[in-house]
């Protein structure tokens, strides 16, 4: 929201109304980006690993005194020195180089818990001479600890201003607010209060902070019982082996709750679809746009907005498993687990990210100061199971195991494991061919464990699942209008045998049921003929050979060829070529109306063994041509996007066959 301010001058930068630009920044598990929501009403994503925001990103917030501001979010560090990417970035930003701006005010985030370690990027924020706001976050952690810190003490040794403050619950954002709009307007440089100047050795600003810390702080005389507890947990969460079971049993309940919970607002959606599909029928005169809209845009789309409901619920469980710290402690078993397959310990974040899209994870991986390390997590990253491939996971174990939640979970989760052991898999192959040496390990910090932030979580929550519904808006409601002209056209005329069965049941002497019996014989045969005789139908039927060892019909080989623009569209081509069939009835929900589609010779088309052999490629094959270009920019080289194309897409024809094959003759059809 604008915020008027009157025409008063600043010293040295114009006027108030002009807005002012503050630098947030901070040691990684700080808060940080935590009071970057707070202060700017956003949502940007937290998490507990260093270095996974590579790039700045600004938020508007208003201050005191009418004043308008951007905060510049920069990533975590620990140290202004240090010759890494989110350094650079954040050292670029303090001095105004390339196309920023030098802010008019820095804030920085410590963490109360470990004020020795922040003091030491305090002290080299000092000495860039601009006014610094420090913002004393997770006090209550700290006083929980046993251990006091005298604000008024410490921004005396400072010379600038101290907030204690607790972000995630949203004290003392106020008085940083106040502070902020006070050094942006008197633009007063800290005092000269001894802190080692520029350049000064990391060695003389520990000792630095360590003085700070005792002057200001009081320690408890003896370790703090919570400390004890956490130590504890610590033994049993980052063991070799009870770490790893914990690790697979978290994931698996949280597979389990995704089916468990999910269940009621899945029904709601198809329901409230099912609604508007008759709406629309009953509002349009029948012909080629009453068609469109209840088969292709109406039916398309609830095939994929059915899913919504697992995917906000996904990230709001992975949210408040992060802000726990949990995860970190997960990142410190898995770094044991990636390094003896090749992988760097810093693979764990582009690879944590690639949960959700692939895109930013294999961005991430800028991070990554070996090139050889890098190019072996790109070439691997999109085989983590990613949020696109969720509808297709929900709809295929939901074919496997109807009314099996359990099995349906374990199902799914097996996707997941399945995705990182060829993950996994590929990388040591490529470790030991292609790309030898040896992967090097992550300094990983783990942080507090604290309460989770529902309102963060419910944020994220909502932002992944709008940026679905906007997928869903756009890129896949097109292809949706695409798949149903092609499925609809060009129309063919009814076979013979149709023709036929539509005389007898206008014959005179004809009864009731046999007169139903041949027009629903009649219909039937007529819908096999219009989706064979489609340009769908010829597409399938032309790659169908290709894909038929694999189980796969025409029908299913079209879906297959769609999602190779994008995973997530699958459900949609499904439903829209069951829809468009005349088969279905708007009553039916999604996953029903497939449940039931057929083959050509009338046989199920989602058998057992094809709904297996069909999962399996979905998790391995490539399917994401803005992955593969994202591949090409940051290796610099289009080898490495046809290499990883060509490689997941043998990998995914291979299992597939195997699963279906294999299953076919263990007599599972």
């Amino acid at each position: 929201m604008a915020v008027s301010a009157p025409e008063t001058v600043s010293p040295g930068r114009g006027t108030a109304r002009d807005v002012a630009r503050v630098a947030l920044i901070g040691n990684p598990n700080t808060g940080k980006t935590t009071l970057f929501n707070r202060l700017c009403g956003a949502r940007a994503k937290t998490s507990n690993f260093p270095g996974t925001t590579t790039a700045s990103r600004v938020g508007r917030a208003a201050l005191p005194g009418e004043w308008l501001t951007d905060i510049i979010d920069l990533p975590g560090l620990y140290e202004l020195s240090l010759n890494v990417p989110e350094t650079r970035i954040a050292r670029d930003v303090l001095t105004g180089a390339a196309l920023y701006r030098q802010p008019d005010a820095v804030l920085v985030v410590i963490d109360a818990c470990n004020l020795t370690r922040n003091l030491v990027l305090v002290g080299e924020l000092l000495a860039y001479g601009l006014p610094v706001v420090v913002a004393l976050n997770m006090i209550d952690l700290a006083q929980g600890r046993g251990l006091t810190i005298d604000g008024r003490k410490l921004a005396e040794r400072l010379g600038c201003p101290v907030v204690p403050m607790v972000a995630r619950r949203g004290e003392g954002v106020d008085q940083v607010r106040s502070a902020l709009a006070d050094a942006l307007s008197h633009r007063r440089a800290p005092l000269d209060v001894g802190v080692p100047g520029e350049g000064s050795s990391i060695e003389t600003l520990t000792n630095w902070a360590d003085d700070v810390m005792a002057y200001s702080a009081g320690r408890p005389s003896a370790p703090h019982a919570r400390d004890a507890f956490t130590e504890r947990l610590d033994q049993v969460f980052t063991h070799p082996v009870l770490g790893l079971l914990f690790f697979v049993l978290v994931m698996g309940g949280l597979f389990y709750t995704l089916f468990a919970l999910a269940t009621v607002p899945m029904d709601l959606i198809e329901g409230t679809f099912a609604r508007l599909g008759e709406f629309s029928d009953r509002l349009l005169p029948e012909g080629p746009v009453r068609a469109l809209v209840s088969q292709g845009i109406i039916g398309g789309v609830a095939g994929t907005v059915v899913f919504l409901p697992q995917i906000c619920l996904l990230f709001f469980l992975i949210s408040l498993l992060e802000d726990t710290g949990y995860l970190a402690r997960a990142a410190f078993v898995m770094d044991r687990v990636l390094r003896r397959f090749g992988l760097p310990g810093h693979a764990f974040v582009p690879l944590l990210t690639s949960s959700a899209c692939a895109l930013p994870g294999i961005m991430s991986t800028r991070l990554i100061p070996d090139r050889r390390d890098r190019l072996a997590t790109i070439l691997v990253a999109p085989l983590v199971s990613c949020s696109a491939r969720l509808p297709v996971y929900v709809l295929l174990t939901s074919l496997l195991f109807a009314g099996r939640p359990l099995y349906a979970a374990a199902a799914f989760a097996a996707c997941y494991l399945l995705g990182a052991l060829a993950a996994l898999g590929t990388a040591a192959l490529i470790g030991r061919s292609w790309l030898r040496g040896e992967a090097r390990p992550m300094v990983l910090e783990l942080p507090t464990y604290k309460w989770p932030s529902l309102r963060n979580a419910v944020f994220t929550a909502k932002d992944q699942g709008l940026s679905f519904l906007q997928t869903a808006g756009t890129v896949i409601m097109a292809i949706c209008i695409v798949m149903w002209w092609m499925s609809a056209y060009p129309h063919v005329p009814p076979p013979a045998e149709a023709v036929s069965l539509r005389t007898q049941a206008a014959a005179p002497g004809a009864s009731e049921p046999e007169r139903s019996a041949w027009i629903g014989q009649a219909e039937a045969l007529e819908v096999r003929a219009a989706q064979r005789g489609s340009f769908a139908g010829r597409l399938g039927r032309l790659a169908q050979p290709v894909f038929a060892p694999l189980g796969f019909d025409s029908q299913l080989t079209v879906g297959i060829l769609t999602s190779f623009l994008a995973r997530e569209v699958f459900v949609s081509t499904m439903s829209v070529l069951v829809g468009g069939s005349g088969e279905a009835d708007v009553d039916v929900g999604v996953i029903e109306r497939i449940r039931n589609a057929t083959r050509d010779d009338g046989t199920p088309l989602f058998t057992a063994a094809t709904s297996a052999s069909a999962l399996v490629f979905f998790v391995l094959a490539m399917q994401c041509l803005p992955t593969l270009t994202v591949t090409r920019r940051e290796t610099g080289s289009g080898r490495y996007a046809f290499l990883q194309f060509a490689y997941m897409s043998v990998l995914a024809y291979v299992a597939s066959l195997i699963v279906y094959q294999s299953l076919r003759a263990g007599g599972i059809s």
